[in-house]
């Protein structure tokens, strides 16, 4: 998946005129869209990411509110201007029951409504924390996270419903390892310095939050720490975030019966049956998690349970609380653990919540006003483009067998394509969303959801569906469809029209980070495990595994190699499908651009080559910084490495960079021809 873009104005000028490699097109006088941004006193090969970025960054420093910026934000800006238009305007109407307006409005006002939410407080929780603290057996323990799984909170496990690996035609719930508060188990574990300190500020957290529902310090005190011991034990049993990208190792189909036998005390038939739905088999990803749990529901006391049910509650839907709640989440998760100093707008955080639960209802409105079909058009032009190039990359190849390579070309070619927008659009009308109980909202929308995606158990898998909205700046290749989903937000360049963009900004930014990115992700080390129908089948030679093994272990260790911290390095298993992704895309995209009348008419814009203004729009599509704390838990956390080495490092592996800005042995970002790795 491309690294969620959140989310340009340029703030020196410089003039240009001349004509466009794309036909009719001319670009205006004005600032271009990557000169301004460079620093030019580094030299590319030195850090190629300042070159590209560094005057930009430097100009726009963190807004106190967040935790990184960058075009990412910008984007992101421009988008949330949009939709909260859209959404004060069907605030206003007061629409029919049911219908988008109404849904939308009425969330909006509802989460804006500040005054309402400081009157209920906790009210919307009450009735379940009373559930709780009347548990008296186990039995009830699990009833209880049986309603938070379908209302939106997660204790114990996670739970989610998706395509059979093995079989891609059927929907399987799968079951994995979950139940923690921080973000990962290393944080329970590690004893350097910055995560002890997370620790014990996360232990701070816990015992504040309690207090504002209990008010009794001495018992709040005494609920987190036995909430942390809890905890610690859960993770201790957590596979680490590299070993969970082997499908294989985390594919275990069993009965419902079987289940029971493994974890008597989850009541997995009660559970399903409470769902209303027929669950014929179960896929568990880590079974050794799960006895854990079965084993820590005798080995800790039902107090103890108890508290940890009210703390996961809370900690789920403080931000839609009172702003003592609200405020209390803010300061452990966003400052404590990615180190924003102030809280961004309410309206902006309402939005968030509101595409999550009414993101069809909002993309509808957004594609129609924002995404007319000549941009839609373009961007499948490009996507088929870059799509041959990858068929000539493979054809090419000097490792891989011509067995192997005819089936990787069957994969390449049945890869589906979804640009833009669904040609479908979920329906909401029966989602109950109100005026005056914003959490009530949230957990209505949760719920929504939960129901919606467990009804797919009794349905063929829907190959037409996405899962993500059109106003979404991202994107992501689903190995089991065998699919790129690209939505309309993802190709913005914030500030600019896109007949505004030449073709060499175009393949960098858009057909090098992202449409070549996501189909490089059908061949990284996960999505080359699946075949051409998205199920989970070995179609490679023995040889050819290991040939690609080869080439890959090299990537991981140059990310192993770099220092972003302190003494902090990239965790170069866990990022390997990420880093694949990223060189492929940057090569495959540059061959298909190299085809373009823009590359061979070689004209300058704004003093840049189209060549070298193919890795500066690739460079631009990373223009981001991101604060100390932030860093470290993308470090332990995240598949995808630190933005900057998304650029430094396809950039040294590629031999048209080195052409394009004059690298040589003495720069910092050198490597010799035969150290540079190549896959595809």
């Amino acid at each position: 998946m491309h690294f969620l873009k959140f989310v340009l104005p340029l703030f020196c000028l410089y003039s240009i005129s001349c004509k466009d490699s794309t036909p009719n097109q001319e670009i205006r006088s004005q600032v271009d869209i990557l000169a301004s941004h460079m620093h030019t006193t580094i030299h590319p090969g030195d850090d190629f990411f300042e070159y590209a970025n560094g005057g930009w960054l430097k100009k726009n420093p963190i807004p106190s509110s967040e935790n990184g910026w960058g075009i990412f934000n910008l984007v992101a800006d421009e988008n949330y201007q949009r939709i909260k238009k859209i959404s004060e305007d069907a605030s206003a109407m007061h629409g029919k029951e049911g219908s988008a307006a109404q849904q939308i409005g009425d969330f909006f006002f509802s989460g804006m409504d500040s005054v309402g939410i400081e009157t209920l407080d906790i009210a919307p929780l009450k009735a379940t924390l009373s559930k709780i603290d009347s548990i008296r057996n186990t039995e009830q323990i699990i009833a209880l996270v049986s309603w938070m799984q379908e209302n939106g909170a997660s204790p114990l496990f996670d739970m989610y419903i998706g395509q059979d690996l093995m079989n891609s035609d059927k929907n399987r719930l799968y079951l994995s390892q979950g139940g923690l508060g921080l973000p990962d188990r290393d944080y329970y574990f590690n004893t350097d310095t910055r995560t002890k300190n997370i620790r014990e500020e996360y232990l701070k957290h816990i015992q504040n939050m309690l207090y504002l529902i209990e008010s009794d310090s001495v018992r709040a005190k005494a609920d987190a720490k036995a909430i942390m011991n809890l905890e610690s034990s859960m993770a201790s049993i957590h596979k680490k975030l590299e070993d969970l990208r082997d499908p294989y190792a985390n594919y275990h189909k069993m009965s419902v019966a079987s289940l029971e036998r493994m974890t008597s005390k989850l009541k997995w038939s009660a559970i399903f049956a409470g769902y209303h739905v027929e669950v014929d088999s179960i896929i568990v990803g880590q079974p050794a998690f799960f006895t854990k749990i079965n084993a820590m529901l005798s080995s800790h006391s039902l107090a103890d349970w108890k508290s940890y049910l009210k703390w996961h509650l809370l900690s789920t839907f403080s931000p839609y609380l009172s702003s003592r709640f609200d405020k209390e989440h803010f300061h452990f998760y966003s400052e404590i653990l990615r180190g924003a100093k102030e809280q961004r707008p309410r309206w902006k955080r309402v939005l968030d919540a509101q595409e999550n639960a009414l993101g069809d209802a909002l993309g509808q409105l957004f594609v129609k006003e924002y995404f007319p079909d000549k941009t839609k058009k373009r961007y499948e032009d490009l996507v088929a483009k870059i799509v041959d190039s990858y068929r000539e990359h493979i054809q090419k190849l000097d490792w891989m067998t011509d067995s192997t390579k005819q089936k990787a070309i069957v994969k390449l070619n049945s890869i589906t394509r979804k640009i833009g927008y669904p040609n479908k659009w979920k329906d909401y009308s029966n989602m109950k969303i109100s005026r005056n109980n914003y959490c009530q909202n949230i957990i209505a929308a949760n719920s929504w959801t939960f129901q919606y995606e467990f009804g797919k158990l009794a349905k063929p898998v829907d190959r037409s569906e996405w899962g993500m909205t059109p106003d979404t700046y991202n994107a992501y290749y689903n190995p089991s469809n065998n699919e790129i989903v690209l939505p309309a937000a993802i190709f913005t360049a914030p500030g600019y029209s896109d007949d505004e963009v030449d073709d060499a900004v175009i393949y960098g930014y858009v057909g090098a980070s992202t449409i070549g990115h996501e189909l490089t992700h059908g061949f990284d080390d996960q999505g080359r495990q699946f075949d051409e129908k998205g199920n989970l089948k070995n179609w490679w030679s023995k040889a050819d595994e290991i040939n690609f093994n080869k080439r890959a272990d090299l990537l991981v260790k140059q990310f192993n190699l770099y220092t972003v911290l302190d003494s902090l390095h990239p965790n170069g298993s866990a990022t390997l499908g990420e880093n694949i992704a990223d060189l492929g895309g940057v090569v495959i995209a540059l061959d298909a651009f190299k085809k373009t009348k823009q590359y061979k008419e070689g004209k300058l814009i704004a003093g840049l080559t189209p060549l070298q203004r193919y890795f500066m729009g690739y460079a631009y599509g990373w223009m981001q910084t991101r604060r100390p704390e932030m860093l470290a838990t993308q470090l332990l956390t995240d598949v995808h490495a630190p933005i900057f080495l998304r650029v430094i490092a396809p950039m040294s592996n590629c031999d048209d960079w080195y052409q394009a800005f004059d690298v040589k042995a003495n720069h910092k970002q050198y490597k010799d021809s035969l150290s540079r790795v190549r896959i595809w």
